[in-house]
């Protein structure tokens, strides 16, 4: 099963350098575009995927070192190494969405904006079309792995399809005799980028204080109740290492069964919720009733 963890992070790391590449490439065109084009929204949509690489490039270094085994100082792995990249990724989007989001307020209220070259809202839109490819790509690879970090590039390759496509809106507009709509759009961008960042930071800090959804909880309960010679469940906790599961479950058994087969009990209910729910480890305790 461990074997099994190595392998998902592995192949976890062909989607955040599939989401480098793609980085790399859009954001070099947009600026260059933005730039010639006089576009306030493609310059700064291209700043957002600047930003996406380092976030990227964070979950990258994060699935790299949870593939490191047990030591001393980590007895349980370096699974969190995973999630605790994606709140750094966090962190740098937040601040660069900030920074974009105000100097495009600046540049309506201060600065004499003209209409940017249609060519700029074209390319925002091509981009779109690439990044709705990437997501896809890590949507299906985060699904197949079971990877919260994959997942969260993910959810960021959707947003960066989504603010390209309001790029190629504003910018569209500004042809039409709107030219405050470049910038508008621009300062949309920013709020979508710091409204991503929100997701992606609240998401991870659930997982690293050991938060867990409670219907999975309840998901969990039922399976174990199914399980023959399982009088209940007295109590039962769980949460995530990375994109692995570890439950904590007390059973109640009959208290005149011999330690053998409480025991066999208690073996069943592992295999159980490994089978059917792919949880990575279960810890069983068995009281009688």
């Amino acid at each position: 099963m461990e074997e099994q963890g190595f392998l998902d992070l592995k192949r976890g790391e062909r989607g955040a350098i599939v989401s480098i590449i793609a980085y790399i490439c859009l954001s070099a065109l947009k600026l260059a575009v933005g730039y010639i084009a006089n576009s306030e929204a493609l310059k700064a949509d291209g700043l957002n995927n600047l930003t996406d690489i380092i976030a990227s490039v964070a979950v990258l270094i994060g699935l790299r070192l949870s593939q490191r085994p047990a030591d001393d100082d980590h007895p349980y792995g370096h699974w969190k190494a995973e999630t605790v990249a994606s709140m750094v990724a966090s962190f740098i989007m937040a601040a660069v969405g900030l920074k974009v989001a105000y100097e495009a307020i600046v540049s309506i209220f201060y600065v004499q904006i003209g209409a940017p070259d249609v060519i700029s809202a074209w390319t925002g839109l091509f981009c779109a079309f690439v990044m709705y490819w990437v997501y896809r790509y890590n949507k299906k690879l985060a699904t197949d792995i079971n990877s919260q970090s994959v997942m969260a590039a993910a959810k960021d390759n959707l947003s960066d399809a989504w603010v390209s496509v309001g790029t190629f809106i504003g910018i569209m507009g500004a042809q039409f005799g709107l030219p405050w709509l470049d910038p508008l759009a621009a300062v949309i961008v920013g709020l979508l980028i710091c409204k991503t960042a929100w997701d992606i930071f609240k998401e991870a800090s659930l997982y690293l204080t050991d938060g867990f959804d409670e219907k999975e909880i309840e998901v969990y309960k039922q399976t174990i109740h199914h399980c023959q010679g399982v009088k209940g469940v007295k109590e039962i906790k769980a949460r995530n290492y990375g994109n692995n599961v570890v439950v904590d479950v007390v059973i109640l058994v009959n208290s005149t069964l011999d330690v053998k087969k409480a025991h066999d009990i208690a073996t069943q209910v592992e295999e159980e919720l490994i089978r059917t729910h792919k949880v990575y480890d279960v810890h069983v305790h068995v009281e009688p009733k």
